[in-house]
């Protein structure tokens, strides 16, 4: 068998936990291959809603198993409450979840560090989160980190106040940072006994063992695909690639075990944080869509920057993926408008060009748009329900631009607003 990849292809919160969820009962196994905290995959059914920030949307589902890949970071901390969250729904985490020994972990100075960094770049800091993901990705490249397995040794202690010792000398460079490490590390050490009563597996030998008997993995990604550290928008990007690569190093799949590329886009584009968004609505029309999409971040509570869709990012997003299936998603936001528009190419440097230039700063790159009927007062719909022409004829325009067919159209937040588009996923 072979691994699909499920990622976004804008700046994040595409709805990939949904798409994720609606999937599962086609797959034995879902495998979250980076990111870490940061992310916010929210799922609405039976009339609640779920928001996973570590654990794969799978969880929810019966029979399935979801492991946690070697490219992810965990916080301990947050790890915990999300387990005790999702527990009350009466699913038993610690049977359908299991952890790679060689993900790495968010230590309270990770999060310190990350916090400093920001308060030290002022006006021109790049977003974070403040979750200390982008710390501990660098300790994971400059060979210093800790890793899971690394809390089952005699000496993890040791290593731990070296690597503690080692924040503490980069800490000393923002004398104006105030921080007390006190308040954090007890929380953070009963999170990691708790840690050591999880499954905790070689996960790269475990999940091609389970590839050979037959069994179905679906890669689930986090942030999106224009946030990834070497084809996003840098600087403004996350510390890991959210691409289809990161499947395979995050996962310890070869790239021929590699099925179907499945890509998470929305109607519209949003953005969370700082960074070129180049069909940015700075009027009352990005505001509307804001409000009508509760476009807020499911992790931060940051209201989300608004704009139309960007034809050419989404072309670059599907080429860099090998994307083979899209799915379209919060289409009824849109329902509001007698028109819409859409970003068809860009003007830089006064010639028109349908690619990503290398920088998409303002006043470097200028959105060419072309108005659409939009589908007004269709409201949220069901599966089974009658799309509207207007919408059908946008959907059909994006598949013939970024030669890549829709096979699902969301309508809604719930699992059942979900309409599947064209013909039946392929199925590898």
């Amino acid at each position: 068998m072979k691994v699909d990849i499920l990622l976004g292809l804008q700046w994040g919160d595409e709805g990939k936990g949904k798409i994720v969820d609606v999937l599962t009962p086609q797959y034995d196994i879902i495998a979250r291959f980076q990111g870490g905290p940061n992310a916010g995959h929210t799922l609405e059914f039976d009339g609640r809603k779920h928001v996973l920030h570590t654990i794969p949307s799978g969880i929810f589902r019966e029979d399935k198993l979801n492991l946690i890949g070697n490219g992810v970071v965990i916080d301990p901390v947050i790890f915990q409450r999300e387990i005790s969250e999702v527990s009350k729904h009466g699913v038993d985490v610690r049977d359908r979840l299991l952890i790679s020994r060689k993900a790495h972990l968010i230590l309270p100075t990770h999060r310190l560090l990350d916090a400093a960094n920001e308060q030290d770049k002022g006006k021109n800091k790049i977003g974070s989160t403040l979750r200390g993901i982008g710390p501990t990705y660098m300790d994971k490249t400059g060979r210093n980190g800790l890793r899971v397995g690394d809390i089952f040794l005699p000496d993890f202690q040791a290593r731990y106040d070296r690597l503690v010792a080692k924040h503490k000398r980069l800490l000393g460079n923002f004398p104006e940072f105030n921080f007390d490490l006190s308040e954090h590390e007890p929380s953070w050490f009963e999170a990691i006994d708790k840690l050591r009563a999880m499954q905790v597996i070689d996960s790269e030998q475990w999940i091609n063992d389970q590839l050979d008997a037959g069994k179905r993995v679906l890669a689930e990604g986090a942030q999106g695909t224009l946030l990834d550290i070497d084809f996003g928008t840098y600087p403004y990007v996350t510390s890991s690639t959210t691409t289809a690569a990161g499947a395979c190093t995050g996962l310890g799949v070869a790239p021929t075990r590699i099925g179907e590329v499945i890509g998470i886009f929305k109607a519209y584009c949003t953005r969370v944080g700082s960074g070129p968004f180049p069909t940015e609505l700075l009027d009352e029309t990005g505001e509307e869509l804001r409000k009508a999409g509760h476009e807020f971040g499911a992790t931060t509570g940051r209201p989300r920057r608004c704009g139309w869709l960007d034809i050419p990012a989404l072309k670059h997003a599907c080429m860099l993926n090998g994307v083979t299936q899209l799915c379209m998603m919060k289409a009824d936001v849109l329902n509001g408008f007698d028109e819409i528009q859409v970003c068809l190419e860009y003007e830089v440097e006064g010639v028109r060009s349908g690619h990503l230039p290398y920088l998409l700063e303002e006043g470097l790159v200028k959105p060419l748009f072309e108005p659409r009927p939009g589908w007004p007062g269709s409201g949220q719909s069901c599966e089974g329900e009658a799309l509207p022409d207007s919408l059908i004829d946008y959907a059909k325009e994006i598949e013939r631009l970024t030669n890549t067919p829709i096979r699902i159209l969301s309508m809604g937040p719930d699992r059942a607003q979900t309409h599947r588009f064209g013909a039946e996923p392929v199925e590898s």
